[in-house]
């Protein structure tokens, strides 16, 4: 085990993240009393542009090819159908 220097270990921790990536799925809902109120669905990734691109993630910024995440492997990136309101 090495020892890394003060200021060290968040530079490899960063540089980890960026080289393999981290996806952040998160539902929040806010309620009163038993009343959900807010509801907010959040979904965000943090890669480097290399590891985006090795994923296809960067194809809707570069025009790439229009196949789905879940064509790609990817089924929890694949956007969820919105609830029909009755």
């Amino acid at each position: 085990m090495r020892t890394l220097e003060p200021g060290q270990a968040l530079v490899e921790f960063l540089d980890r993240v960026l080289e393999r990536g981290v996806l952040i799925h998160a539902d929040l809902i806010i309620s009163l009393a038993g009343v959900p109120l807010v509801g907010l669905q959040l979904r965000a990734t943090l890669a480097g542009i290399e590891t985006m691109a090795h994923y296809g993630l960067m194809d809707r910024w570069t025009g790439g090819p229009e196949e789905s995440a879940e064509e790609r492997g990817f089924p929890e990136l694949a956007p969820q159908a919105a609830p029909r309101g009755g």
